[in-house]
């Protein structure tokens, strides 16, 4: 049953064969006023404590903060808002809590804190009640072993802001007994929120993925492969991620980060989560992101979020600039990346030259601009009067001698290193000296390509995103034998596109691949482990993280296949055991379960598979 305004009546929420009408909350801080105030709202007695007098004033604080917010924001009435602040009790002792039916633990992140208090409940509440604690790295097994009937001890870790974030990741022991867990699960249904079941490991699922995730990314800031502004927006721009890894981790709190990495891996040994070496070294001089006004950017104040230029921001001097002059491009290929190329540097109003192996794929690239140009006109995209400017720019040939001319030449054929080789043999022979060779490769070396010229300096990569007409990021790849003109040109020539072109060394994955792949093998490794169901993880990296989907609907849309050739590439280029593939992406690619493209991979798209 709900009330009028939305909220859940209390007095209904039973499974099992527990009712819950009270819940009692233990520490008022951001998160535990923000538990108290789910609960709140959805119409339950809530009893919160506090180790003191001040610490209950800040908490009661907090709520009235939050609730105001809401109000102000239309969210809920002026009236609403007191019935909820009504709800809520405060103490500043345990006995406040006898008659709860569910305590939710939610104290600073320290085992030892955590195990006293749940002691100190078995003298308190009543034998039926449930006890939980929303740590978010720490073992729940090792917290319930301080209360004498640890099979009523459970995990529901809420993530921050909790009335906000819907997911509540809920943390099984091997002695939680069923019907605590299944009690919990039917709960945080009733108080609106999507509960994912999942083991007792440090990190659970969104943190063990997250962070490792995170943690890979300081770890190539560190190394100098690529600047925070240019790691922040790959990844935003090739992955629709709403920050980029180093900004969030200023938002996390460097400190945080460094003690769920240190949890993770103290528990699993896995070196992916040992805490690169510099986040120690920034948490020792107090540079712990937003709170203390300086992590990996520095703030306007402590708690701001307003960014400000620091020593590591790029001048306005520092634009890059057209080295050389770019006024004709040719694009070798007429697949879908390669036409998107067209469609990108003739809208920008670049002459483009295409080259096709026949006629019929050379007519092909035509038409799928073509095509494109039209829905785009259908949407008000683009102005109707200039379709034909556009088309004008575009030249189609069978012959790659006709691209003698050109000023730049953009490789987009099969990631296949023999025939991309053998193309830059031919390319160097009879493009005119000066003109840049570019390979959007993903994946391949770019030395390898550039070394079958007399050029190597001349040839860059410009890993273009799909769909090209879309996705704003370029990865533009130096090897150690690009000219620092040609990648400054290249840099400068895609921001004339309207791309977000972002700088990086000639190594598997570069900036984008090289972050994402790991995480979805590890994800892979999750499912493998039966550690939670495909369904879990994805909801908990989507809800959790605000992702734009989860690791699986993303694999499936990738395709297996592309996926596990990628993920062998980063193996063999990093050696790094926790980069081999997950055994169970190989067995999926081996029984082609390779995703959408051919209706099952890690879930079932066919027909028959549907209600």
């Amino acid at each position: 049953m709900t009330s009028d305004n939305g909220q859940a009546d209390a007095s209904a929420a039973t499974s099992g064969g527990r009712t819950f009408e009270t819940i009692g909350v233990i520490g008022l801080g951001t998160m535990g006023a923000g538990i108290a105030e789910v609960f709140a709202r959805n119409g339950f007695a809530v009893v919160g404590v506090e180790q003191n007098d001040a610490a209950v004033q800040r908490g009661r604080e907090h709520l009235e903060h939050s609730t105001g917010r809401a109000v102000a924001r239309g969210k809920i009435t002026e009236a609403e808002q007191h019935e909820i602040l009504d709800r809520i009790t405060f103490a500043t002792d345990l006995k406040a809590l006898a008659h709860a039916d569910l305590v939710v633990e939610a104290v600073i992140e320290s085992l030892a804190i955590k195990k006293d208090i749940f002691r100190r409940l078995d003298d308190v509440v009543r034998p039926d009640a449930i006890l939980a604690t929303n740590t978010s790295s720490l073992s729940v097994t090792e917290i319930g072993t301080a209360n004498r009937s640890p099979g009523r001890v459970i995990g529901v870790h809420f993530f921050n802001p909790a009335p906000v974030q819907n997911l509540v990741e809920i943390v099984r022991t091997v002695v939680t007994e069923p019907s605590v867990l299944a009690d919990v699960e039917a709960l945080m249904g009733r108080v609106g929120k999507n509960p994912v079941i999942c083991g007792d490991k440090a990190g659970f699922i969104a943190n063990t993925l997250l962070f490792g995730y995170l943690n890979h990314a300081v770890s190539m800031f560190e190394n100098k492969y690529a600047t925070r502004e240019d790691i922040d927006a790959a990844m935003r721009f090739g992955c629709g991620y709403p920050m980029g890894p180093l900004a969030l981790l200023d938002l996390i709190g460097l400190d945080t980060a460094y003690e769920i990495l240190d949890t993770m891996y103290k528990e699993g040994r896995d070196r992916l989560h040992a805490p690169a070496p510099i986040l120690k070294q920034m948490v020792i001089a107090g540079q712990l992101g937003r709170k203390s006004g300086h992590g990996f950017y520095t703030y306007a104040e402590p708690d701001s979020h307003q960014v400000v230029p620091d020593f590591r921001t790029p001048k306005e001097s520092d634009q890059p600039q057209l080295r050389h002059d770019i006024r004709t491009v040719g694009v070798v290929g007429t697949g879908t990346m390669a036409s998107g190329i067209v469609e990108v540097f003739a809208k920008a109003g670049y002459d483009v030259l295409f080259v096709g192996r026949t006629a019929d794929k050379v007519a092909t690239v035509s038409a799928t601009v073509e095509r494109s140009l039209d829905k785009a006109i259908q949407r008000g995209k683009l102005p109707e009067d200039s379709k034909a400017e556009i088309l004008g720019h575009l030249t189609g040939s069978t012959s790659l001698d006709d691209l003698a001319g050109v000023d730049l030449v953009v490789e987009a054929i099969a990631e296949d290193l023999n025939v991309k080789t053998t193309l830059f043999e031919n390319l160097d022979e009879i493009c005119k000296e000066g003109a840049i060779l570019a390979t959007t490769t993903s994946s391949l070396p770019v030395i390898s390509l550039a070394t079958a010229t007399k050029r190597p300096q001349d040839v860059v990569g410009m890993h273009f995103f799909n769909p090209a007409p879309v996705m704003k990021l370029v990865e533009i790849v130096s090897t150690v034998a690009t000219s620092d003109d040609v990648a400054e040109t290249a840099r400068a020539l895609c921001a004339s596109l309207g791309k977000v072109p972002v700088s990086c060394g000639d190594r598997a994955g570069f900036i984008v691949n090289a972050l994402l792949f790991p995480y979805l093998n590890d994800a892979v490794k999750m499912l493998q482990a039966h550690y939670a169901t495909a369904d879990d993880i994805d909801t908990a990296m989507k809800q959790g993280c605000a992702l734009p989907m989860g690791p699986f609907e993303l694999l499936d849309v990738v395709g297996n296949d592309v996926s596990l050739a990628i993920q062998r590439e980063l193996y063999l280029e990093f050696r790094e055991p926790g980069f081999a593939p997950a055994p169970l992406l190989e067995h999926l690619v081996t029984a082609g379960y390779l995703g959408r493209k051919t209706q099952r991979g890690f879930r079932d798209y066919s027909s028959s598979s549907r209600p």
